[in-house]
């Protein structure tokens, strides 16, 4: 068995470095593969690494690490490696409660108390102890069975769902509420896409998939394609959730137009739209939606 390896996301060097030293204390075997400083770097490291321990700041620049957790969780190679054990550390109670609640394996408050840092260790080395063989594939035409590994991520997936602040978060816990009419009128019905000296109306009811691009938003329509500048999560906060349903990060996709949902090899769910060629794919914060097919 290999030494298990570590990652730490602190944006705080001081903490980063007493972390390290306490856990070279409280777990001398660990390796730390990598320390730094923000989210966005958390996961870029994580991926490349694949670290068997994740030490996540709450509270991070750019990137907190809840935020930085679920981003991880969505592009995690499942098929190649579990996803590492998630410790998150923070200074602030209510975030802890968030993280225990995001159901990590464990939370620590700053600063590290060491009686604290060892109870949790002993919960990282029994899971890590605990994780089954992973299995050789199953080669062609072999059903595909989800594995443990999936369950546990879907398990995290779900609670980040709740937790997270945001519209992305709600949307994706879509939380049952009342209807009143003020929301309905503040519901979209046309969209203005501005195209060199003329402006285009698009009707909100053509529209099939509102697709981030760049600084731009994609509008398409059964047969066109629209630029306009207004960012997603502000459209998303003005569409009615029922109609379209955000799919990734970065799409939202209108539901009575989803003529087939397909799952690739690796377990990827991917939409195609009627009357539209692109193949969307859905993340895994989003494939809840499609559990039943």
């Amino acid at each position: 068995m290999h030494a298990p390896s570590a990652l730490i996301a602190e944006d705080e060097p001081l903490l980063a470095e007493a972390l390290r030293q306490e856990l070279a204390q409280a777990w001398p075997a660990l390796r730390i593969a990598a320390t730094v400083g923000d989210g966005r770097s958390a996961v870029a490291r994580a991926l490349e690494l694949r670290p068997d321990v994740l030490w996540f700041d709450i509270r991070m620049p750019g990137l907190g690490g809840l935020d930085a957790a679920l981003e991880l969780a969505n592009a995690w190679p499942l098929d190649e490696a579990p996803f590492p054990a998630l410790v998150f550390v923070t200074a602030y109670d209510q975030y802890a409660v968030q993280a225990f609640e995001a159901q990590a394996i464990d939370y620590l408050l700053k600063p590290v108390q060491t009686p604290r840092l060892a109870k949790t260790v002993q919960k990282i080395q029994a899971v890590l102890a605990s994780r089954a063989p992973r299995p050789h594939g199953g080669g062609p035409g072999v059903p595909r069975v989800p594995s443990q590994d999936e369950a546990a991520l879907d398990t995290l997936l779900e609670r980040l769902r709740v937790v997270l602040p945001g519209a992305m978060a709600s949307a994706a816990a879509e939380p049952a509420r009342e209807r009143n009419t003020e929301t309905e009128a503040a519901h979209l019905t046309v969209i203005q896409a501005g195209s060199g000296p003329r402006i285009h109306f698009v009707p909100v009811a053509d529209v099939l998939v509102f697709e981030a691009a760049d600084k731009y938003v994609r509008v398409l329509t059964a047969q066109q394609e629209h630029l306009i500048r207004t960012p997603l999560k502000e459209l998303a906060a003005r569409l009615d959730p029922d109609v379209f349903w955000q799919i990734h990060r970065g799409t939202l996709v209108r539901a009575t137009g989803i003529e087939a949902v397909e799952r690739d090899d690796a377990g990827r769910l991917h939409l195609r739209m009627r009357e539209r060629p692109e193949r969307l794919p859905v993340s895994r914060l989003y494939a809840h939606r499609f559990k039943a097919m």
